[in-house]
């Protein structure tokens, strides 16, 4: 799977691929799930803003923990059981405000496991981070396999079946994360090196803008998507193979970015995804009706997520080192999956309802250029694989 010697690496992958199972009947098919319970588009952006809000603050919180204390791990399979159990009252609500307690309660442990795991990985890959892909792509495998799954499956059964898919997925996470264990790593922070005056220097601060930036031109596509398709007259197969196409695209490149990163450099890998961004929702807003755009648009996927995450990661394992690596990777997480994925959530349930669709995607691509900029002005090359 990966050049190392460790031998966790299948464990690793597993929890990917079930923690992106998860994503995968959340993404195409939740908002959906929303308007089946006769929640209208403003309605739907403020419970997926719900989901992303938690994604803010609870990441940092569990990253201080990991860097003062220790114990990831323990931290992730303690953060696996509190999502499973509360979620299993998921399927039974259909009030407004007991969704959104129960929405804000789960992602609360949810959203903080991730950015721990990261950093498990890149502690168990040692001194090869270029191999992060390898292990990173099994999650696209899972979103992948549970998009088109449940996409074949709800056709049979009804749109009211994906909370009980998620909930699978989760029980897969918890079992998984038993059988991960941790490879420890120095946590004495460099003399002159703390968390805040990392965090505070201008190019750290515009990367984490970009970031955020990117997470809300992306807002109207993870909740408004699967809605702007069926308006077009696609059934909810031929949707979960337009999601499941993007992820694919998108594991293509996780296999090959160990080869791509020294060559191109993650500050133009950055920029590249961010320009391809504002062209992918500008196509989308404009031509929606074009199936073979639409495709296109989905291929771009590779870049928009697969290329800015990798080399995100990179980045902020450069900037933070082992010593804040908790912190760091929670904090990238925290802004641009967090902040950035709420408002842009948020702010595409208002202007669906107020402009349409086409005017927020377009919009979507002119917050996707603006980013582009934040990159090409403030963020110099950073240490490790940046090209000389």
């Amino acid at each position: 799977m990966v050049r190392s010697a460790d031998t966790q690496g299948g464990s690793l992958a597993l929890f990917y691929f079930f923690y992106f199972a998860i994503i995968g009947a959340q993404a195409p098919y939740w908002a959906p799930y929303l308007q089946s319970l006769s929640f209208g588009a403003a309605e739907i952006g403020q419970l997926m803003a719900v989901l992303m809000v938690t994604k803010v603050f609870a990441p940092s919180l569990w990253g201080w923990l990991g860097d003062r204390y220790g114990g990831r791990m323990y931290l992730v399979r303690m953060g696996s059981l509190a999502t499973l159990l509360i979620f299993c009252a998921v399927p039974f609500l259909r009030d407004f405000w007991l969704l959104a307690l129960a929405i804000a309660a789960y992602s609360f442990f949810w959203n903080a496991v991730l950015p721990q795991f990261e950093v498990v990985t890149l502690a168990r890959l040692g001194d090869q981070p270029q191999y992060y892909s390898r292990i990173r792509l099994w999650g696209s495998i899972g979103f992948t396999l549970m998009v088109l799954v449940a996409g074949v499956l709800i056709g049979e059964w009804g749109i009211s079946m994906v909370p009980w898919f998620m909930l699978a997925a989760m029980l897969g996470m918890l079992l998984v994360s038993l059988r991960v264990s941790e490879r420890p790593v120095s946590s004495k922070p460099e003399e002159g090196r703390g968390f805040l005056p990392i965090l505070l220097r201008t190019d750290v601060l515009c990367f984490f803008l970009a970031s955020a930036l990117m997470q809300v031109g992306h807002g109207p596509y993870y909740t408004f998507f699967s809605i702007y398709m069926a308006d077009q007259g696609h059934s909810s197969a031929v949707i979960g193979v337009l999601w499941a196409l993007g992820v694919i695209a998108e594991i293509l490149l996780f296999w090959f970015m160990h080869r791509l990163m020294p060559v191109i450099g993650v500050r133009w890998l950055l920029l590249s995804a961010l320009l391809l961004a504002a062209l992918r929702w500008a196509l989308l807003g404009v031509f929606p009706e074009n199936f073979l755009l639409v495709v296109l648009t989905q291929l771009l996927h590779a870049a928009t997520f697969g290329s800015f995450h990798s080399a995100s990661i990179e980045y902020v394992r450069q900037k933070f080192g082992h010593a804040h690596a908790g912190q760091g990777q929670a904090f990238y997480s925290g802004i641009s999956f967090g902040g950035g994925a709420a408002i842009g959530a948020l702010a595409s349930g208002y202007s669906w309802e107020a402009f349409g669709g086409g005017w927020t995607f377009v919009g979507a691509g002119g917050v996707s250029l603006l980013a582009a900029i934040l990159v090409w002005r403030f963020i110099g090359p950073p240490q490790g694989f940046e090209k000389s």
